[in-house]
C-alpha cells in the first residue's frame, strides 16, 4: 500500500503551498458564494487544476493515494476549497479520458487544456437524438465548480422518438454533455448553510444542439486517453474517492483546531483547562483512532481495486461496493468527530467565521450528498450477500 509520504510531494504538493492563500481568501470566498479569482488563478498557477488529467490533457495521473492524501489536503485548508477540488478535478479528468477525439480537441487542445470544468452528472436532462448529436433539454441542481468553469457537464438520457436507449435489461443509457458556459442558463439560488464558496449554481438548457462528440458514456471505463489505472476504472471510484477524502478533511482541521485551543480553553465554572479533562483526552483519542482507521480503509479500498485493474483484471462489483463502502464509512466517522470537536469547543465552535464554525457547516451540509447515503451502503451490501449481482450505480 502506497503510503502518505510516498504520495507527498508529487500532487499534494502543489495543494500544500496554497494553504495560507486559501486561508486569507476564504471568507472572502463564502461572501461571493465561489471561490475568489486569486484562489483559482493559484489552482492554475500552481499546476494543480490540470494535474489530475490525462498527460495529454497537461496532467500528471495520479494514483488514488496521491487523489486522496490531495483532495484531504485541500479540504482541510477549507471545505469549500475541497469541495470544488473534488467537483473540478474529476469533472475534467473524465471529460479529458472519455471525450472522443474531436470533443477532446475542440475542448482541449483548441485551449491549450486550460478548461476548468463543474457541474452535475446526474442524468437530469433528456436528449433527442439528430443528425450528429442530441436536442438537449433539461435542469440541474448544485453544479458544483460552476462558478469559474468554462465548460459546464450535464448528464442526459438519450431519446429516440421519445423512448429511452437502453444498455441492457434494466440499465439505461446515460451520458454526460460537456457544454460552453454561453450556452447554460444559470438560477443563482446558491444561498446554503455551508459550502458557501464553491459556486455550486443550479442551471438549465432548452433545446440546445450538443454534438455527438462532446458527450461521453456515464458509466464509461474505456480510456482514450491516460493510461494510469483510474482512467480505466471510470467516474464512480474517482468521485468516491472525492467524497471520502473531503470528509476526512474537513474533519482532520477541526480535530487539529480543537487540540491546539484545548490547552488555552476554559469553560465558564470550570478552572481546569479542557486538554487536562480527562473525558476530553479520551474522546481525543478516540476520534483521532477512529479518524486514522477510516483514512487507512480508503486507501486500502481504493488501491487494492487501482492494483487489481492495473494488472489487467476486471474491476468487479464487490471492489466497486468495497470502495463505495468506504467513502460512506469515511463520511460517517467524520461526522461524528466533526460534532464532538463542536461540542467540546464551546463558543469557539460557534463564532461566525471561525475554522470550526464554517468546517462544522460545511461537513454537515456535504454530507447530505446522494453519492454517499445509506442507500450506497445497503446496495453494497446487497452485492457482499449475493442478493444482487451488481448494481450499476455503484
Amino acid at each position: 500500500m502506497t503510503t502518505t509520504v510516498e504520495a507527498a510531494d508529487r500532487v499534494v504538493g502543489l495543494a500544500r503551498g496554497m494553504r495560507e492563500l486559501v486561508k486569507a481568501q476564504a471568507a472572502e470566498s463564502e461572501q461571493a458564494r465561489t471561490l475568489t479569482t486569486e484562489v483559482v488563478d493559484a489552482l492554475w498557477a500552481s499546476g494543480l487544476m490540470t494535474a489530475f488529467n490525462p498527460v495529454e490533457a497537461g496532467g500528471v495521473e495520479p494514483t488514488f493515494s496521491e487523489m486522496i492524501e490531495t483532495w484531504i489536503e485541500m479540504a482541510w485548508q477549507d471545505g469549500s476549497f475541497g469541495w470544488v477540488g473534488i467537483a473540478n478535478l474529476p469533472s475534467s479528468f473524465a471529460a479529458a479520458a472519455y471525450l472522443p477525439d474531436e470533443g477532446f480537441a475542440e475542448v482541449f487542445t483548441a485551449h491549450q487544456n486550460r478548461v476548468t470544468m463543474g457541474g452535475q452528472f446526474f442524468p437530469n436532462g433528456q436528449g433527442r437524438a439528430v443528425d450528429g448529436g442530441f436536442t438537449l433539454s433539461g435542469a440541474w441542481n448544485f453544479g458544483s465548480g460552476t462558478g469559474h468553469a468554462e465548460y459546464v457537464t450535464a448528464g442526459f438520457f438519450p431519446m429516440d422518438d421519445g423512448e429511452m436507449r437502453w444498455i441492457s435489461e434494466g440499465v439505461p443509457d446515460m451520458r454526460v454533455a460537456v457544454i460552453p458556459r454561453e450556452e447554460i442558463d444559470f438560477k443563482d439560488g446558491w444561498f446554503v448553510q455551508g459550502l458557501k464558496g464553491t459556486g455550486s449554481y443550479d442551471y438549465s438548457v432548452q433545446e440546445i444542439f450538443v454534438p455527438e462528440h462532446r458527450t461521453f458514456a456515464l458509466f464509461s471505463r474505456e480510456a482514450l486517453r491516460g493510461s494510469s489505472p483510474a482512467t480505466r476504472m471510470g467516474l464512480m471510484p474517482v468521485t468516491a474517492a472525492g467524497h471520502a477524502s473531503w470528509a476526512l478533511g474537513v474533519a482532520k482541521s477541526m480535530l487539529d483546531d480543537v487540540q491546539d485551543l484545548a490547552a488555552t480553553k476554559f469553560r465558564m465554572s470550570d478552572m481546569a483547562s479542557l486538554a487536562s479533562r480527562q473525558t476530553f483526552q479520551k474522546d481525543l483519542a478516540h476520534h483521532v483512532a477512529a479518524w486514522r482507521a477510516a483514512r487507512l480503509l480508503v486507501i486500502d479500498a481504493f488501491t487494492t481495486a487501482e492494483a487489481v485493474v492495473a494488472s489487467g483484471e476486471e474491476l468487479t462489483p464487490t471492489l466497486r461496493a468495497d470502495m463505495r463502502v468506504a467513502a460512506v464509512y469515511a463520511t460517517d466517522i467524520s461526522r461524528q468527530a466533526a460534532e464532538w470537536a463542536h461540542l467540546v469547543a464551546g463558543t469557539s465552535s460557534i463564532r461566525e467565521g471561525s475554522r470550526l464554525e464554517r468546517a462544522f457547516r460545511d461537513l454537515y451540509t456535504g454530507s447530505q450528498h446522494a453519492f454517499i447515503s445509506e442507500k450506497v451502503a445497503m446496495d453494497a451490501a446487497q452485492i457482499w450477500l449475493g442478493i444482487i449481482e451488481d448494481q450499476f450505480g455503484l
